[in-house]
């Protein structure tokens, strides 16, 4: 096996979240995804008695589940095998060096039948950003460094859910458009975050100084939001899987349906001659 490559200071990480919270933590996308997630367990046909939440800010989601046990995000989760029948990731997987490691590690706390949730920052989170410190750094100094955090897509996330052992994997993703006076007021609110550059390779030099500055100048300019205002966009992505149990739907095996898909959607149905091969029409 290979080692995962480090993409988190995880060090700087807790500096960063350790100052957020001093300072009073600015957590609405937090208490967005906990609505949310309360929201899906609403719909769920089971009671859950033994929940567990995984979460660098644990407040928001010990209002929700006051009777769960709650730990940190660490890279080894301080969770007891088998002893929950529900566990739910909290916005860390994003800062993970080894997402696929925590939901193996989630999926083992599980019982059999239990329900793993998830919620992370998707891919297209801070893409206004993204384009206006590169345009922007680029055009200082010729270069880019890591300013923003690499974030997984959608499509790739379905196939780590089954990579780490759980039944009936569904990923989806819901986007929240935030507006501010400036791209220097939503960067001071991703520090109230605690979502400043933490990644391992950041540049530890002083920036340019007319990086900012010229970066909010061309965030304006490109991504504005009626008078005076920007866009900042959030991509949330849920994931759910289960531990799988006996009693949990299986795909059939491969010929034995029991009825033709051509009579089910009363189409006509041309038999290939012997003669034919696929892809010759």
């Amino acid at each position: 096996m290979t080692t995962p490559p480090v993409l988190t200071d995880r060090a700087a990480l807790a500096r960063n979240r350790a100052r957020a919270a001093r300072r009073g933590a600015e957590l609405f996308l937090h208490r967005e995804a906990a609505a949310e997630i309360e929201e899906r367990l609403s719909e769920v046909n089971k009671r859950f008695t033994a929940p567990a939440v995984v979460s660098g800010f644990p407040a928001p989601w010990a209002e929700m589940l006051p009777d769960a046990r709650v730990v940190p995000d660490d890279e080894v989760l301080a969770l007891d095998p088998g002893a929950h029948d529900l566990v739910i990731h909290a916005l860390g997987l994003h800062w993970s060096n080894d997402p696929v490691g925590q939901l193996v590690q989630c999926r083992r706390a599980l019982c059999p039948d239990g329900l793993f949730l998830g919620v992370m920052f998707g891919g297209r989170t801070l893409n206004e950003l993204r384009t206006a410190l590169a345009e922007a750094e680029s055009r200082l100094t010729g270069g880019l460094s890591p300013r923003v955090l690499p974030m997984a897509e959608i499509r790739d996330l379905g196939g780590l859910l089954q990579r780490a052992g759980l039944a009936l994997p569904v990923a989806d993703a819901a986007r929240t458009r935030v507006t501010y006076p400036s791209a220097f007021h939503l960067i001071a609110d991703l520090r109230a975050m605690g979502e400043g550059n933490a990644l391992f390779a950041r540049d530890r030099r002083i920036p340019p100084r007319g990086l900012f500055p010229e970066a909010a100048r061309i965030y304006a300019a490109t991504f504005p939001a009626g008078k005076d205002r920007i866009t900042a966009s959030f991509e949330l992505i849920y994931l759910t899987g289960w531990a799988p149990h006996e009693s949990q739907q299986k795909p059939l095996r491969p010929g034995s349906a029991a009825a033709r898909l051509a009579d089910a959607l009363g189409a006509a149905e041309t038999p290939l001659r012997d003669t034919d091969t696929p892809g010759d029409h």
